[in-house]
């Protein structure tokens, strides 16, 4: 087993790192922009579409660089909660500009959740090629 001394992040590892901390920073102000909307600040909504639209692309990004992971380093991980991670944003996105806010809300908690373990993950685990790991 590789320490963490030992493990040197490869360039697949940094994007995916790099995507995750992006997508992390984006969708911590989604809730800020509802609030302010709630509070009765209208600019909130648009503000808080924009930013959906900013999270989604985020997030479609780093499915991209994780599955560049998975090729690479051969760690399936990081595309499996990825895309998980992405199908639920998509479907928020949605319930959202329809109004659901039954399904928008629990699932943009649930959402944030997802995200904040993948972060903590992806920083803390080093992913490691599957045979450097075997061996």
């Amino acid at each position: 087993m590789l320490t963490g001394a030992a493990h040197r992040p490869k360039p697949p590892e940094w994007a995916f790192r790099a995507a995750v901390s992006a997508h992390m920073m984006a969708i911590a102000g989604q809730p800020v922009f509802a609030g302010v909307y709630l509070t009765g600040d209208f600019d909130g909504l648009r503000w808080h579409a924009a930013g959906a639209d900013v999270v989604t692309s985020i997030g479609y990004l780093q499915m991209i660089t994780a599955i560049v992971v998975w090729v690479r380093l051969r760690q399936a991980w990081p595309f499996l909660s990825t895309t998980a991670v992405a199908a639920a944003e998509t479907v928020q996105y949605f319930a959202g500009l329809d109004g659901a806010l039954w399904l928008h809300i629990p699932l943009g908690v649930m959402t944030v959740a997802a995200l904040t373990v993948q972060f903590i993950a992806g920083w803390r685990r080093p992913l490691p090629r599957r045979e450097a790991r075997d061996a």
